[in-house]
């Protein structure tokens, strides 16, 4: 097998589907199947079952996986550490960026870092911020920006605190939430679970929600016009939003959000990760 061949293999897991798989490698079916029938002739297994809703990898299917995934990592280590024998900081960089910090900070702060370091190239991933830890934890990435608790047992760095509140366009008292809309939005885990815990500690009764929504910029439009009000990190709100906001707290003390910088030591041998980790520590003064 060939990168190509390993790149097959991990979409096709990825995806589940000939079609979608197809799609994302910008190929025809025909010519995909062929490929996955030639790795079956070469490795006399079967390495999928087709079914009505996708693909079933077999255990060597799954065996080849694991090694296609292995192989793209070592690959990338090598291209970067060939590009980091030159002085200048090049090459690429990996990052992986919780949801919500790549919609309200990572623009301003990849500005700053390519504007000072152009020769760079990024390689973005975004989403849950548990998604973005097991990409760190895999070695698909260089570096991860994440929110909330986490268990990444390698470098770390604290980059902002913030709160959490209750955001409604009219001013509304905290007790008289259960009998208000909740409108909500789909986020990570902990950040759910940390809204249940609070509102479990103040409410015997469940909050009414009216609205659940997929984006958490659509949930605060909704909010805006009146429809209710929604359980908010300080980092999605903004001056202009021109809403009543109060913090949350247990036991009198306002609950905290953290964002943290995550990395591996050894890679600091790398230009072009230590550039990116000197660069936030001055950004962000730590």
């Amino acid at each position: 097998m060939n990168e190509k061949d390993w790149e097959l293999l991990l979409t096709l897991y990825d995806k589940g589907t000939i079609t979608k798989t197809a799609q994302k490698l910008y190929i025809s079916q025909p010519a995909l199947t062929y490929r996955i029938n030639q790795i079956e002739k070469t490795f006399h297994v079967k390495i999928i079952h087709r079914g009505n809703k996708g693909v079933i990898f077999t255990n060597e299917g799954e065996y080849l996986v694991s090694y296609a995934r292995k192989m793209i990592n070592e690959l990338r280590k090598t291209e970067d550490n060939l590009k980091n024998m030159k002085e200048n900081v090049q090459g690429i960089l990996r990052i992986g960026i919780s949801s919500n910090f790549a919609l309200y900070q990572l623009p301003l702060l990849l500005e700053g870092f390519l504007s000072k370091y152009p020769n760079v190239e990024i390689s973005l991933t975004t989403g849950w911020s548990t998604n973005i830890l097991n990409k760190l934890q895999s070695e698909e990435i260089h570096v991860a920006i994440i929110r909330g608790d986490h268990n990444w047992i390698g470098e770390q760095l604290v980059l902002k605190r913030e709160t959490l509140c209750v955001a409604s366009r009219e001013r509304i008292g905290l007790d008289d939430l259960p009998n208000l809309n909740l409108i909500r939005y789909q986020t990570d885990f902990h950040l759910k679970n940390t809204f249940d815990e609070w509102w479990q500690s103040r409410f015997n009764v469940p909050p009414n929600v009216t609205m659940e929504v997929d984006r958490i910029e659509t949930c605060k439009e909704l909010v805006k016009k009146g429809l209710g009000y929604a359980l908010f990190p300080s980092i999605s709100l903004k001056k202009e939003d021109n809403l009543h906001t109060m913090d949350l707290t247990i036991d009198n003390k306002k609950i905290l959000r953290e964002t943290w910088l995550l990395y591996r030591k050894e890679l600091l041998d790398l230009n072009v990760i230590n550039a990116f980790v000197t660069f936030i520590n001055d950004y962000y003064q730590l």
